[in-house]
């Protein structure tokens, strides 16, 4: 078996997890084409969801307060600063105000990561400090991955330098869609590498992979070049984490963890804004995958505005009263 380099390992501790890191494995060009996406049959399964699995009152709080628990606060725009990023470390250390969680009983709960842009990653990592929350950083000529393959290297090794635990890479669309999988493998395998310790997590962009099948079957080369993750999307698509798709990337992992033995976390991000979605997106988890994949290590939502409206229905669980949106702000 191939295997993988050690680089540069960031100087704060690498989140626990409690099974073997995915080693990857050679690639299976057998078993890339062999995999099949049967659409009618994944949107029927998928329609169902939300009217199958409703939990209300204290059971919806403990649900939501466990959705926090995944949730990689983000902030990736043109015009963030120093200042709002620091901001939003201050509510990934808090995400809900102190009264709603001492009345749940959930005092020192966390969001599961904060992911920002490289310039950031420094400035997350002190706020951060002590706090045991991981900083994430995307890489690799996010959102489009069209720089030079050196490039998005180099972007790698001075994220993980910087202190970034976790680098969201984004794959080469174009091999997905030319079906090029030796050059995916490949230059996702490098790409791994060049993560060292970091966990790494795989953006396939599937807004614009085209078919369910294309996704499918970048999930399962990605998994086979070692990545810790599979990720739906940038959130800059123009259709970003759908259930259809959530699917499609579960049952991946779920072939992949019974071929080799290796669990693959899984990050739906882009679109999922509400309290609501994000209880079906667990439900979908626990129904496929069961149990560890709700915890941090093997699952995370990538969001920023879903924050707020959990935090808006656990204030209405504890108060009866529904808060203005604004007064939940991210940073």
């Amino acid at each position: 078996m191939q295997t993988l380099a050690p680089a540069q390992t960031a100087a704060h501790q690498l989140p626990q997890i409690a099974h073997p890191r995915n080693a990857g494995m050679p690639l299976d060009l057998d078993w890339v084409a062999a995999v099949q996406a049967n659409t009618s049959a994944i949107e029927r399964r998928t329609a169902t969801l939300p009217g199958r699995r409703s939990v209300k009152k204290d059971h919806q709080a403990a649900w939501l307060c466990k959705a926090i628990s995944l949730i990689d606060l983000t902030t990736l725009s043109g015009d963030d600063t120093w200042g709002r990023v620091e901001r939003l470390c201050a509510k990934a250390r808090q995400p809900v105000r102190p009264d709603l969680l001492a009345a749940l009983g959930m005092e020192g709960l966390t969001t599961g990561a904060v992911c920002v842009y490289h310039e950031m990653v420094e400035t997350a990592v002190r706020a951060l400090e002590g706090s045991g929350i991981p900083v994430a950083a995307v890489s690799t000529g996010f959102p489009a991955g069209l720089s030079p393959l050196r490039t998005r290297l180099m972007e790698i090794t001075d994220s993980v330098a910087a202190g970034a635990q976790e680098i969201d890479i984004v794959i080469s669309r174009r091999h997905v869609l030319t079906g090029d999988w030796q050059a995916l493998y490949d230059e996702t395998r490098a790409m791994r590498a060049a993560c060292g310790e970091a966990h790494m997590k795989a953006i396939l962009a599937t807004g614009e992979l085209g078919t369910l099948r294309n996704v499918a079957r970048a999930s399962l080369v990605c998994m086979m070049a070692g990545a810790d993750f599979i990720k739906t999307s940038t959130g800059k698509e123009g259709v970003n984490a759908t259930l259809p798709v959530s699917l499609v990337m579960i049952r991946a992992i779920r072939d992949y963890e019974a071929r080799t033995g290796f669990k693959v976390g899984y990050k739906p991000a882009g679109g999922i804004s509400k309290a609501k979605d994000a209880l079906v997106y667990l439900a979908l988890m626990k129904d496929e995958l069961g149990h560890p994949w709700l915890q941090p290590d093997l699952f995370r939502f990538g969001a920023s505005s879903l924050l707020g409206d959990i935090e808006r229905q656990l204030e209405h669980h504890v108060t009866g009263r529904y808060s203005a949106a604004n007064r939940h702000a991210m940073g």
